[in-house]
């Protein structure tokens, strides 16, 4: 949804290892907005995107207007039932329903063979790749690692929203889930134990000045809720500081130095 960062980046860069001709899509999509969020706030910078892009050798930006993808009268939605149920699915209405269908559009456009989405939004790639298999879409989809700042925090765009004081202290949802993860590699028994790992994080995340929207922990390749941590859990976190939502997932199968 441009202001782009490395995280961004990243996509191209992975892009080009494994691709002819790369496109890259610009679009802050109304429709992945629920009310009240913050549609009018993210940024955008099509001027430093494009630098960016062309310093890459990026061969098309593809920059539409919001005329262009939903015209008048539109009236079509693309819905996936189950794989966006629980996380970010429930609590932001409608969402999802957003993503599937500008995504699906974009795909129709462009026609790629491959694209590449990031896992810091990991439901979201899980719906992708469930919407391209029940559709028979012929692309392959590749996830690129999370890319972090220097101090952890998962960079998105929404970082430029926060204040100083804010930014500093989100370092921390880093910092707290590599413990829990890494003290359950230790064998520490309490950090097994799901209950025990959702409120620790929580109550760490609340001295830090957090507004916890949910903590979860789900199973790596189902997104299944789980009773137990195990090897195949993830960790998922949404929290907002300055009013700014972030979001960012662990798994448990390895330590984090």
């Amino acid at each position: 949804m441009g202001a782009l960062h490395e995280g961004h980046l990243a996509l191209v860069k992975k892009s080009k290892e494994n691709s002819d001709f790369i496109v890259v899509s610009i679009f802050v999509n109304p429709k992945q907005f629920g009310e009240n969020e913050d549609l009018d706030r993210y940024p955008r910078d099509l001027d430093g995107d494009s630098s960016k892009l062309e310093a890459l050798g990026v061969d098309i930006i593809f920059y539409p207007q919001e005329s262009d993808i939903y015209p008048k009268n539109y009236q079509t939605t693309v819905s996936l039932s189950k794989v966006t149920k629980g996380l970010c699915g429930d609590k932001r209405e409608g969402h999802f329903d957003g993503v599937s269908t500008i995504v699906l559009k974009l795909f129709n456009i462009v026609s790629p063979d491959i694209a590449f989405f990031g896992l810091k939004d990991y439901q979201q790639f899980a719906l992708i790749n469930q919407m391209v298999k029940d559709l028979n879409l012929a692309i392959e989809i590749t996830g690129v690692d999370i890319v972090r700042e220097s101090d952890g925090l998962a960079m998105s765009s929404r970082n430029l929203n926060l204040s100083k004081a804010g930014r500093d202290n989100a370092k921390y949802i880093n910092l707290v889930s590599k413990f829990v993860v890494n003290s359950f590699h230790n064998n520490l028994e309490l950090y097994k134990q799901k209950d025990f790992v959702i409120n620790f994080v929580s109550e760490e995340l609340t001295s830090k000045g957090f507004i916890v929207d949910y903590i979860e922990l789900r199973d790596k390749d189902t997104l299944e809720l789980v009773s137990e941590v195990t090897k195949n859990s993830m960790i998922f976190i949404a929290a907002f500081m300055d009013n700014v939502r972030l979001i960012d997932n662990f798994s448990f199968k390895k330590r984090y130095l």
